[in-house]
């Protein structure tokens, strides 16, 4: 009986870490485009994102969310 419980306890104990290592693994993506950006546009000027490039981007992430979630 004890074995179906610490099975029970390990199968269930992945989804927090599933959750920390993605979302470590988001905030480092995240910061490595916004690095990315800075650098591309090293004057004092901020950078000029356009509502279609907006949209883009959005398109984008939203394409990689789905083949994600299609793994």
């Amino acid at each position: 009986m004890a074995d179906e419980t610490t099975e029970i306890t390990t199968t269930d104990n992945w989804k927090p870490k599933v959750l920390l290592i993605g979302g470590a693994i988001g905030a480092s993506v995240g910061v490595a485009a916004a690095y990315l950006l800075v650098q591309r546009h090293k004057e004092d000027d901020a950078p000029k994102i356009t509502v279609g490039d907006g949209v883009k981007l959005g398109v984008l992430v939203f394409g990689l969310l789905r083949s994600i979630t299609n793994l």
